[in-house]
């Protein structure tokens, strides 16, 4: 069949090649290379991201600066101090010397009023200036010396016969501008220059066990602005010294800051008159750039990773990292032997798949050796993606930017995808309320918009993040819908009628546990993966474990005692009163726990379960603010799916066709309240003043898009059935793609852009994108393939495999303080 369809049409011929198999090949093959063309550029020019940091970037935006191939951490007053007051407290000084000219001591006055609690006022003082602040135990130094010369040779000579307590530990150095000045740019001031230097260069070598030096080289000048008695000081001078800078120093142990000078000739700040010395902005900048160097490698800064070594690799990553190799290697050898079967015109069923005249393998039919075979793959295959995920994100072998956002920046890919939603809408025969192509389709297009706001960093924002804080809830407002509408249709409970059936015990606290079993290993499996290869706690990926705990309060507010279901409530109309009882009592519940800060910590800190809900800090905070944040989500979900199946009993609605849900006026003038109750919304995020003010608000005002939002799309009939088939692909796999985000399309833990393509921002994203969604779809196709093996139907093997779980996680739960009272 495939033969005819390709030699049918040119067009079948592109639509046989063109599908997500193949897609995944050949995302495979560009990160193949990708990792060879890293691999050359770090063995040509190492992988120091502090050689980066100091050596190149640019401008995404206005007067932002983003290093080359790593991310910078903003530091504050706060910050910086802090940086200085961990450093001592590690062991070692903080003695930061300034040598130089003018410019050097704007640089030097910029680091003292970052750390000073009080203002030291900027002069200009051809003397040497001295700073200390005890509580921090940091001293700094400006040692005025504007020229290489020999006093500025007697320094360097000094520190080296001086004991290594008293040598600085961090040395920001440069000149030219006041020897181009004081000789009139004559081309001997450059021979001294070049001489003098040559002379400082031993000691330079000689003092790297002690001190790190940093050669900054001279910025460029605005030569239309200098003074008369400077206009000798060209960028052509400038350029000179600075080659010859380069030339002596390049090779030694003296780190070359040439990206301030990349800044200097982007930065837009006309604040200086005098077109010789240093703007603020650019300063500010410089200094940024000199703290990330100096502080990032001691601080735990999610969004710095200039000049910072990676997370050590711990047992339990190296032990999966080991049982992954033994799959993909095991899934190899077993993919060879099969070849080598089938080329000797072996007739096994396990290889040939022909089973009595079929030409597909059912579970059923598969042998033990299919099974094995089946599950190796899988394994070897997550196993490659776990490896790419650790490359991108626990190593700098791949490089990692800031995000920048900009109105543009968010809008533009918005607007972009929802044109490319419309365009694949398409006509689905499913009619009922939230159908299966259409919550698929939601979940999409909200993983899509989430996505951008994660990319951009829009979380600053306070209207999109308010809009995002909404669809994170609509999530959790289908978990209850959904789930509840399973419970509320089914009869058939399949462990109990099991346990009943073939063991002959009464199984009734097992409630559908199969099920329950399901859903929970599909939502948790890959998050369970990446905390064991990413080092993570499970707290981090905080969107499973609210999904999954909320999940936990649906199955048991159905699940205990009265058990009440579709069937249940035609034998009696008491049922219905039992369930609106369980809603008063589930949401009297949560807020007695959002009230109570004491019983909520009490609960929720308890071993072994608190491993689940805290944070690597050992900290309930993020926990505690998600889950208030979306407390009564679910809720909402499982009472608008209890009163739409009400109606639906009561003959008020009928959903079995393709017309409207009621009367034409009656349509017209909900779909109208609709789009009110979406804007009122939209209205209030722009309202409110902050963060913390919206957030207190959110919990109690999500439930009027939410329900705005179902009612416009399903009351007029021809907009029920017609849905996205683009944006309900990408919702099939939306919980993969919320996950393998931080790692493999995000970076720095979801605080940075992963990098493949540097000084490409836009060809990286496409990229990086491309193959972020051809792994997620691997996942989740993993996920099920693994899903059917390792929560079987029959009750005696899911116990069996739940069981040896349990047997697997005691160990590492002991290692990790878990099980410790």
């Amino acid at each position: 069949m495939a033969d005819n369809n390709r030699g049918g049409s040119s067009t079948n011929e592109i639509t046989y090649y063109l599908n997500v198999e193949n897609a995944k090949i050949l995302a495979f093959c560009i990160v193949c290379g990708f990792v060879m063309y890293h691999g050359v550029l770090h063995l040509k020019y190492g992988n120091d991201s502090c050689k980066w940091l100091l050596s190149d970037g640019r401008f995404p935006g206005y007067n932002t600066w983003q290093p080359y191939g790593c991310m910078m951490h903003k530091y504050t007053k706060i910050h910086a101090r802090r940086c200085m007051h961990y450093i001592y407290y590690w062991g070692e000084q903080n003695h930061i010397t300034f040598l130089g000219d003018s410019r050097i001591r704007q640089l030097y006055f910029e680091f003292v009023n970052l750390l000073s609690l009080k203002r030291v006022d900027e002069h200009k003082a051809h003397q040497n200036l001295h700073f200390e602040d005890k509580k921090i135990s940091v001293t700094a130094d400006f040692l005025w010396h504007p020229m290489v010369n020999s006093s500025m040779y007697d320094v360097y000579k000094n520190w080296l016969m001086a004991e290594k307590s008293s040598r600085p530990n961090l040395l920001i150095t440069g000149s030219a501008t006041w020897s181009i000045k004081q000789f009139n740019a004559s081309e001997e001031a450059v021979k001294n220059f070049e001489l003098n230097l040559t002379m400082i260069l031993p000691y330079i070598l000689k003092l790297k066990d002690s001190t790190q030096i940093i050669w900054m080289l001279q910025d460029p000048v605005d030569e239309s602005k200098l003074y008369p008695n400077r206009s000798m000081i060209t960028n052509q001078q400038v350029d000179a010294y600075n080659k010859m800078a380069i030339d002596i120093l390049g090779g030694s142990e003296a780190k070359l800051w040439s990206s301030s000078r990349l800044v200097a000739q982007g930065i837009h700040d006309n604040s200086v008159l005098d077109g010789l010395h240093i703007s603020k902005s650019a300063l500010q900048l410089d200094l940024q750039m000199l703290l990330n160097m100096y502080c990032n490698d001691h601080m735990n800064h999610n969004d710095g990773t200039c000049c910072r070594v990676p997370d050590s690799v711990t047992s339990i990553q190296i032990i999966t990292a080991a049982f992954f190799l033994v799959c993909l290697v095991s899934a190899i050898a077993m993919f060879l032997y099969r070849r080598k079967i089938r080329r000797n015109g072996s007739k096994a069923r396990a290889d040939t798949g022909i089973r009595n005249g079929r030409s597909y393998i059912t579970s059923k039919d598969k042998t033990w050796p299919d099974t094995v075979y089946e599950i190796m793959v899988c394994l070897g295959k997550l196993g490659l993606i776990m490896a790419y995920t650790f490359l991108c994100d626990r190593t700098n072998f791949f490089m990692k930017e800031n995000k920048y956002y900009t109105h543009v920046n968010f809008l533009l890919p918005f607007a972009y995808l929802m044109i490319l939603g419309f365009f694949f809408t398409e006509n689905t025969d499913q009619t009922q309320v939230l159908h299966r192509d259409q919550t698929d389709e939601w979940k999409g297009w909200m993983q899509l918009v989430i996505m951008i706001y994660h990319l951009t960093g829009a979380s600053k924002v306070l209207p999109i993040y308010m809009h995002i804080r909404v669809l994170v809830s609509a999530y959790l407002f289908l978990t209850g819908y959904g789930h509840f509408s399973y419970f509320w249709n089914k009869t058939d409970y399949s462990v109990q009628r099991y346990c009943q059936n073939s063991c002959n015990v009464r199984c009734c606290g097992w409630y559908d546990f199969q099920y329950y079993v399901e859903v929970m290993f599909r939502l948790n499996f890959l998050v369970v993966v990446l905390c064991f290869v990413m080092n993570r706690p499970y707290q981090f990926y905080y969107f499973v474990p609210l999904v999954s705990f909320w999940f936990t309060v649906v199955y048991l507010t159905m699940a205990i005692w009265p058990r009440i279901s579709a069937a249940s409530c035609d034998g009696s109309n008491l049922h219905y009163l039992y369930m609106v009882i369980k809603f008063i009592i589930l949401t009297t519940v949560i807020t007695l726990f959002f009230m109570s800060e004491v019983l909520f910590e009490k609960v929720f800190l308890m071993r072994p379960i608190k491993a689940l809900f805290v944070r690597s800090d050992d900290s309930l905070h993020e926990w505690r603010f998600r889950w208030a944040l979306d407390r009564y989500s679910v809720v909402y979900g499982m009472v608008f799916a209890f009163g739409y199946h009400l109606l639906l009993k009561k003959g008020i609605i009928a959903d079995n066709h393709n017309k409207s849900l009621f009367s034409t006026g009656i349509t017209l003038s909900l779909t109208v309240l609709g789009f009110i109750g979406l804007g009122s919304y939209a209205l209030f995020s722009f309202m409110c003043k902050n963060k913390s003010e919206c957030n207190d608000t959110h919990s109690y005002l999500v439930a009027l898009p939410l329900i705005s939002y179902v009612t416009v799309r399903n009351l007029v009939g021809w907009v029920r059935t017609r849905y996205s088939s683009f944006f309900a692909w990408f919702g099939k796999i939306s919980l993969e793609l919320f996950i393998a985000q931080y790692h493999i399309w995000l970076a720095a833990d979801t605080y940075g852009v992963l990098v493949l393509m540097p000084t490409y921002p836009v060809l990286n994203v496409i990229v990086t994108s491309f193959i972020f969604i051809c792994a997620s779809h691997e996942i989740s196709k993993i996920t099920a393939v693994l899903t059917n093996y390792l929560v079987p139907k029959e009750g005696k093997a899911l116990l069996r495999n739940c069981i040896i779980f349990f047997m697997i996680m005691l160990p590492v739960s002991i290692s990790k303080g878990v099980l410790t009272f």
